[in-house]
């Protein structure tokens, strides 16, 4: 069963992590790292934005 992988920060705007989404999905292409399978944005009870992953 995989995991979860949590970006280390929140966001104040889903934008914000939109851009990290981005920025993880072009890092894997450039540097020639597995794309992971599954990349996702969620809302903390806080009401702030994180990017969250499955390798």
């Amino acid at each position: 069963m995989m995991k979860w992988v949590y970006w280390g920060r929140l966001y104040n705007t889903k934008f914000q992590a939109g851009c990290i989404v981005k920025r993880i999905e072009h890092d894997s292409w450039l540097y020639g790292y597995d794309c992971p399978r599954e990349i996702e944005i969620f809302r903390s009870r806080t009401g702030r934005y994180g990017v969250r992953f499955m390798p």
